[in-house]
């Protein structure tokens, strides 16, 4: 029994400044993992979110598109001459026909 208690200082049990250390230690991760919580959820790093560009929206194109596409579609299966394609397409970019 003497020898435990004269066996000198040891981490934990000899009271002291030793106890204090793991507290540290845990503070310093919490506040690691809160600051890193912070940042990824207010965005200070991780991909960057670019707002939406001002102007009109890009649907207002999609008819004038997409009747472009269903031509173009029609004149490769061959429903369509080179003449009626070229005077839809003209008519469809706001030409006359």
């Amino acid at each position: 029994m003497n020898a435990l208690i004269t066996a000198g200082p040891h981490w934990g049990a000899a009271g002291g400044f030793s106890p204090i250390f793991p507290i540290i230690w845990a503070l310093l991760w919490a506040g690691l993992i809160t600051l890193a919580v912070t940042g990824w959820r207010k965005g200070w790093w991780g991909p960057r979110r670019t707002p939406a560009p001002a102007g009109p929206a890009p649907a207002a194109a999609a008819p004038t598109a997409s009747a472009e596409r269903i031509l173009a579609e029609r004149y490769a299966r061959g429903e369509l001459t080179d003449d009626e394609y070229f005077e839809k397409m003209s008519v469809l970019r706001g030409g006359s026909s």
